[in-house]
């Protein structure tokens, strides 16, 4: 069985702002604390095509392995490694991440999809952020009857941390607010 999710939230900032935040969300040392389950973040490649302006990117993320403690102790595992591909279309403003797990994928699929557009309200005002996600827990032999169970904790933890992940984009978002009127935050 697969859970699937989707949220949309509103940052009342542009779009060219909510996207710089975007990059920096991970790097800052002040969201370590609420993003605590994020350990690290690499780039493995970025190429911008000149015909279309497009910027590609792929990064490695080692995150806290999802789910309930006593499946990572059954999985004998902590850490999950996913792969995040980013596609960044100034010309239509647009950002598109998309993000799975490459480890665990015997016991665990997740997919997430992120846009960030502006809003259709207030195009240059506010940005419009649309997040899917879906988890598969694969049964396994013992916990088959649970993992409809795991999948909804699992959806939990990652609507929890998605709220974190938002609420760090707001405060980068002020922080940029304030350095493009010369202010510091």
């Amino acid at each position: 069985m697969v859970r699937a999710y989707s949220q949309e939230h509103t940052y009342k900032h542009p779009w060219e702002r909510v996207t710089a935040a975007s990059w920096r969300k991970f790097a800052d040392p002040e969201n370590k604390r609420t993003l605590s389950h994020i350990l690290e973040v690499d780039t493995l490649s970025h190429r911008l095509e000149p015909s279309s302006g497009k910027l590609y990117t792929t990064r490695a993320i080692t995150i806290h392995a999802p789910g309930p403690w006593f499946l990572r102790k059954i999985i004998g595992q902590d850490i999950c490694h996913c792969v995040e591909s980013t596609v960044v279309d100034a010309k239509s403003r647009s950002m598109q991440l998309a993000t799975r797990n490459i480890s665990l994928q015997k016991f665990v699929e997740v997919e997430e999809k992120i846009r960030y557009e502006p809003h259709p309200e207030n195009p240059n005002g506010w940005t419009i952020c649309r997040q899917e996600t879906s988890i598969r827990i694969k049964p396994l032999s013992a916990l088959a009857s649970m993992a409809e169970k795991i999948e909804q904790r699992c959806v939990e933890k990652f609507q929890h941390n998605s709220a974190k992940g938002r609420e760090v984009m707001e405060r980068i978002c002020k922080y940029l607010e304030a350095e493009s009127r010369g202010f510091s935050a």
